[in-house]
């Protein structure tokens, strides 16, 4: 494979009532292909917080939408482009960081944080100074992170229901 540059489409989702804020690095070719938020089928995403906010898993986009907007949370990623080889993070170059001031002009977010270590990297590198803002780091729901089963990152994501209390 070689490195493709890929530039971040995907609008981000949130709005007014939005009080927390979830960060991923940046779409896999799945999440590009579907035009939304961790689309890979074997990301675990969606399962994982379900579970945490007491919700089947949602299946459509709407749904997934849906939940999001009922439990007021905020979707986006830290990197707006980049050159990537496949979905390999550790292949991630030349990055220019998303513009998170949008969101966090537009709704009154609390906590943020970062769906795993390549997230929470660019986060720091790039944002946190720029927005005067910390983010807490979370375990990764990627397939990648097979260390991780469905049950222990549900636990580790728990901190997102306690932030929306």
């Amino acid at each position: 494979m070689k490195l493709e540059t890929i530039v971040h489409d995907i609008p981000p989702l949130y709005d007014a009532e939005s009080r927390v804020l979830l960060l991923g690095s940046l779409p896999s070719p799945k999440s590009r292909e579907a035009h939304f938020f961790y689309g890979h089928p074997r990301n675990r995403f969606w399962p994982v917080l379900a579970a945490v906010l007491g919700e089947e898993t949602p299946e459509t986009i709407e749904e997934k939408q849906a939940m999001c907007r009922r439990h007021h949370i905020a979707l986006w990623d830290t990197i707006a482009s980049c050159e990537i080889e496949g979905s390999s993070d550790s292949s991630i170059r030349a990055v220019v960081p998303t513009d998170l001031t949008p969101i966090l002009q537009g709704a009154e977010i609390r906590q943020i944080f970062c769906n795993g270590g390549t997230s929470y990297q660019y986060f720091c590198r790039y944002q946190q100074k720029v927005l005067g803002r910390e983010a807490v780091r979370l375990p990764s729901t990627s397939p990648a992170n097979a260390a991780w089963s469905v049950e222990r990152l549900t636990a580790a994501w728990k901190v997102v229901g306690e932030a929306l209390k």
